[in-house]
């Protein structure tokens, strides 16, 4: 027996008035608008009726706390899995766009020169390999019931292109990955299928100010 489906989370908005790019750097936590977004995900879990079995988030600090409501609300622990934190970026910390910012700076340039893997950091299919690795595991780790992994935006993208047949690389402007969202994983005949998007927190997204998110 296996699980009925994976549900990928996004994390909520995070605190970040400096609007870096803040990607793997520690204590980058909720914001407040973030914790109401991460509340939002877990009462659509309940309101769906799912049997939750486990919950798994990355290690960083605003999948933490972007899982606690879903594991509050099926008296589950958090259980960290590595294979589904942010990828690597050599712009961390650093503002992109705007005076000062990090696309401006001749400095940077050597580490634009290939977006189609890309170049300023951990590569696409490094990115999907893994996760849909921890997706796998995941779903033979319970014999029924739903597993919820909490992740990030652009891991949670890698996988729904990968198994769209899509080419990885992407105009990140395009994702469709909203804060807070649900994205599910069935698994049909030999291979897993996306059959499920929601935004629970799509009220909430209006007032978002975080312009630091990946």
């Amino acid at each position: 027996m296996v699980a009925n489906q994976v549900h990928l989370v996004r994390h909520g908005e995070v605190f970040n008035p400096q609007g870096v790019l803040y990607g793997r750097l520690p204590n980058y936590r909720l914001s407040e608008l973030g914790a109401e977004m991460a509340q939002a995900a877990a009462a659509e879990f309940v309101e769906r009726g799912r049997p939750v079995r486990r919950v798994l988030a990355s290690p960083l600090v605003r999948a933490q706390e972007s899982a606690a409501p879903i594991g509050a609300a099926f008296s589950l622990p958090i259980e960290t899995e590595d294979r589904i934190i942010e990828p690597t970026n050599r712009f961390e910390g650093k503002r992109m766009r705007g005076e000062g910012g990090a696309l401006r700076d001749p400095r940077n340039w050597p580490f634009l020169t290939n977006p189609l893997r890309p170049s300023w950091g951990e590569p696409f299919r490094s990115v999907s390999d893994r996760m849909l690795d921890a997706i796998h595991d995941a779903w033979n780790s319970v014999g029924d019931g739903d597993v919820v992994l909490v992740s990030h935006q652009l891991p949670i993208w890698m996988v729904h292109r990968s198994l769209a047949h899509e080419r990885l690389a992407h105009d990140p402007r395009k994702r469709r990955c909203a804060l807070s969202s649900v994205t599910t994983l069935s698994w049909c005949g030999d291979r897993f299928e996306e059959t499920g998007y929601s935004s629970p927190a799509a009220h909430l997204q209006a007032s978002a100010t975080d312009i630091g998110a990946v």
